[in-house]
């Protein structure tokens, strides 16, 4: 009889290692199946997470991209001590990634860089709403930055041509990239684009890197067609150099704070702005616009010619005729201020 007791002992403790190793067997499936397993995305996504991001709030992020149990999240987590090491940034997630590879990734901040783009941009209004719309930094805060004039002077600018450093281009840069790092990296492009081929370029006609971008800011707003850029360039060169007054009418809209304006009337002309063309000498103290590379290398590489007068032609295609006296210009405005009266516009 105790033999009996002793076998039946014997198997019970046999089968509950069976049934263990059986359970551990399946624990270790389906761990393979729900941490290892690689995600089935059909797109790329990614999470964002805010400076002061709390581990709770990450939580809610990885929810909203539906990612496999969020109890598995928790556990694999708290294993890796993710809780004290939240980090800003952007955060890719694509197929083929499992639990452990999100978690490691946000563990060490890998986060994936923004292509940032801007361009056609007038004010640093503009400018700081552009990046803002591209990157976690708020706009205000960029754009205190921008009216900052211990800032601007830091860089090598001042109030009135500080948004002449911002190259239009597309830069990788990190979400959470903070004003200051964003200055930085667009001074640094700044200088790397005024290289020695362009600064030459600048000093033969005659001006600064600063200089060059306010007319070509002037000029991108005047011509709409990128064929006319260094022939408009070379007109405007041509009155500086005889000490004419540039009047251009861009300028105009730009101090009266109205890019819209379609006729520019007497009116206009008698405001009291730096930037009214057709009563300061000169050059401006700043881009009334960020000029594009186009611009700026068309306003390098100006067309030489005698020309001295442009007006918009009276088909209202966007073109000019150049005139290079004052009796062959009032000639041809005559027939634009035509075109506009037929067509209605007073305005």
């Amino acid at each position: 009889m105790e033999e009996k007791k002793k076998k039946r002992k014997k198997w019970t403790i046999i089968t509950i290692l069976l049934v263990l190793l059986m359970s551990a067997g399946a624990g270790v499936i389906v761990l393979r199946n729900i941490i290892f397993k690689p995600f089935e995305l059909k797109e790329t996504s990614y999470i964002y997470i805010d400076k002061g991001d709390t581990y709770e709030d990450v939580i809610n992020r990885v929810k909203e991209k539906n990612l496999p149990s969020e109890k598995v999240f928790r556990l694999i987590a708290e294993r890796m001590r993710y809780s004290e090491y939240v980090k800003s940034g952007r955060y890719e997630l694509k197929s083929g990634m499992t639990m452990v590879d999100v978690i490691r990734m946000l563990r060490s901040g890998n986060q994936t860089a923004v292509n940032l783009t801007f361009n056609n941009m007038r004010t640093k209004e503009n400018i700081a709403g552009r990046i803002s719309q591209q990157l976690m930094m708020d706009s205000i805060t960029l754009l205190n930055a921008l009216n900052d004039s211990s800032i601007a002077k830091g860089l090598g600018f001042d109030e009135s041509n500080f948004v002449s450093m911002f190259i239009p281009n597309t830069y990788q840069v990190f979400w959470d990239t903070d004003v200051e790092t964003l200055l930085s990296r667009m001074n640094r492009e700044y200088k790397n684009f005024w290289n020695e081929s362009r600064q030459k370029k600048a000093e033969a006609i005659g001006l600064s890197p600063l200089q060059v971008s306010v007319l070509a800011s002037i000029m991108e707003e005047e011509a709409t067609f990128a064929d006319e850029y260094p022939i408009v360039a070379g007109l405007y060169l041509n009155r500086l150099k005889r000490g004419m007054r540039l009047e251009a009418d861009p300028t105009v809209k730009f101090a009266i704070g109205d890019f819209g304006l379609r006729r520019i009337l007497f009116r206009h002309l008698e405001v009291e702005s730096p930037y009214n063309t057709y009563k300061v000498d000169g050059l401006p103290p700043g881009p009334i616009r960020v000029p594009s590379v186009a611009a700026i290398d068309a306003t390098l590489s100006p067309t030489s010619h005698n020309y001295l007068f442009m007006c918009a032609k009276d088909d209202l295609s966007g073109r000019h005729n150049f005139a290079v006296t004052h009796a062959e210009h009032s000639r041809n405005a005559a027939r634009y201020q035509r075109a506009l009266n037929e067509m209605r516009i007073y305005q």
